[in-house]
């Protein structure tokens, strides 16, 4: 009977902790809303965008207005995206009104609701010529269509962008930095673009993204495209996660400006990427981007970066060019990027008539923030090559993932330790760590580490260093063991929850090496400040 008891007991007390997680998790959950009009030129547009913390993907948001002192559901609502954000658009036909409006979400059995926001909606410009839904004015120098690109540096001390001043100041596209190929570079890319994106839509500056790439330290094309392949899925699973691309974002761009592959450890590069190997490696991720988001993508980088790093390739010379060059007066409407002294640089974008064949030109890094609306003392300016038309075709097509799309949660990995060597105590235990998928393919995210076996008393501290070869493949190098015969186990782990850990077991002994000689201290002579701006333009 007692024993009966207790199981009745534990059994009750399982269905009442079932129960209260969905209730506990509800009562931790918070709803924001902003609510915005969106600069249009035929009816007032409004934008309401917020996101669900913590992130939970699919729920119903549904925007709620309040009447005569009495709340009740509109006809509008959405789904939360991956990350928790959600976003929607509606024409109103109301002229100079005020409204509240709140969301609400159902989250497990409660219904959790945003603060109410007030607006009063604008009547919007009498335009009488046929034009885009959303302005897009040249008003940059020059008479061309004015941009910006945008990162964690533009949010200095986490402080926000106030978009709506960009806007005024004639601002209406910015390329903002979404992914690149550092575990934690690409976190803060996501942790801004999550703010960024749906508040510069809402102010009317269409948006468009990059991913900065660190190219694989291999000559070997299979592994090139393995590691190609790879950050193309980072960019993939990236846009997925905020819900796909629509009218209102220009194509993701490939930032390709480094082929240090690898480096001192003073900072200064050891080893550059081939011509070959960098030119594959982007024919190679442009080409799955094309594919897979069903729009050209861009490629950003330098006119003397095309010309000396990468050979000419008409696979390339398909896709729009984003080219960075400073220094030359864009005001003037004859000036453009891409010449030189001795004529122009030659590349996959060079035409017969020794022309750049630009979309996009990245005038200046020294743009004066505060007339941007940028917390950041500076901001890279841009100008588009084209028509308004033009700027439109651009944004042509949407994408919406498919289920395969979606980035995957604690995908199950494999690890093979392909090389180690310790010797003694002066030289570095080093060993060459390979991860995949399930599919054989490597991992995209995540880094490697040595972990003592937890039996051990004594644990010297460890200097670990981990050079990233390629996608899913490291060189771990450790120092600080002492002589002696060492247990402990290599581990991977993703910090993004992409990737299942996995570790194996590792033995070594290191026999007793000779002291390192000290190394004199010298006083560090301060390097002679420079202006990093002196010969650009200051708009």
């Amino acid at each position: 009977m007692k024993n009966k008891l207790i199981a009745i007991l534990v059994g009750l007390s399982t269905v009442v902790l079932t129960i209260s997680l969905p209730m506990a998790e509800a009562a931790t959950s918070k709803l924001s809303m902003t609510v915005k009009q969106t600069p249009n030129l035929i009816e007032p547009l409004l934008t309401f965008y917020g996101a669900l913390t913590p992130k939970k993907s699919g729920l119903v948001v549904k925007i709620q207005s309040e009447i005569d002192g009495k709340w009740s559901d509109t006809r509008f609502s959405t789904k939360t995206t991956k990350v928790g954000t959600w976003k929607l658009e509606t024409v109103v036909t109301a002229q100079d009104s005020i409204m509240k409006y709140r969301a609400k979400v159902t989250v497990g059995s409660k219904t959790i609701y945003s603060t109410v926001k007030k607006i009063t909606i604008k009547p919007a410009a009498e335009i009488s010529e046929t034009a885009p839904v959303i302005a897009v004015e040249a008003l940059g120098p020059g008479g061309r269509i004015h941009g910006v690109d945008i990162s964690r540096w533009q949010h200095p001390y986490g402080k926000l962008i106030d978009f709506t001043k960009m806007y005024s100041a004639g601002i209406r596209f910015a390329m903002i930095k979404a992914s690149d190929t550092r575990d934690d570079a690409d976190a803060l890319a996501l942790q801004y673009l999550l703010i960024d994106r749906p508040a510069a839509q809402a102010a009317g500056i269409y948006t468009g993204f990059y991913h900065y790439a660190i190219l694989p330290n291999t000559t070997d094309p299979a592994a090139i495209i393995r590691d190609a392949t790879a950050q193309a899925q980072k960019v993939i699973w990236r846009v997925s996660a905020i819900g796909g691309l629509t009218a209102r974002d220009l194509p993701y761009a490939l930032d390709l400006e480094n082929k240090c592959v690898k480096v001192n450890s003073n900072g200064s590069c050891a080893t550059y990427a081939t011509k070959s190997s960098v030119t594959l490696w982007a024919e190679t991720f442009m080409e799955i981007l094309n594919v897979k988001l069903g729009r050209k993508p861009i490629l950003y980088s330098y006119a003397s970066f095309l010309e000396g790093s990468m050979n000419k390739s008409t696979a390339l010379g398909k896709y729009p060019l984003w080219l960075a060059q400073y220094a030359i007066n864009p005001f003037d409407p004859i000036n453009q990027p891409g010449l030189k002294p001795g004529g122009c640089y030659v590349h996959s974008w060079t035409s017969s008539a020794c022309q750049s064949q630009w979309i996009i030109w990245q005038y200046s890094s020294c743009g004066i923030g505060t007339k941007y609306g940028v917390p950041s003392a500076r901001v890279d300016l841009n100008v588009f090559r084209g028509t308004a038309q033009n700027f439109i075709d651009l944004t042509a097509g949407t994408w919406v993932p498919d289920p395969i799309d979606l980035m995957p949660v604690y995908e199950a990995t494999t690890m093979l330790i392909s090389k180690q060597k310790a010797t003694d105590t002066s030289k570095a235990v080093t060993f060459s760590v390979g991860v995949n998928r399930p599919d054989g393919s490597p991992v995209v995210t995540g880094t490697v580490r040595f972990a003592y076996d937890p039996l051990l008393i004594d644990k010297p501290k460890l200097t670990q260093t981990v050079t990233r070869a390629a996608s899913g493949l490291w060189t771990l190098s450790i120092k600080g063991f002492t002589a002696g015969t060492w247990v402990g186990s290599i581990q991977f782990t993703d910090q993004t929850k992409t990737h299942a850990a996995t570790e194996l077991p590792v033995t070594f002994e290191l026999l007793q090496g000779l002291a390192p000689m000290p190394t004199p201290t010298k006083s560090a002579t301060p390097a002679p400040a420079t202006d990093g701006c002196k010969y650009q333009i200051k708009n």
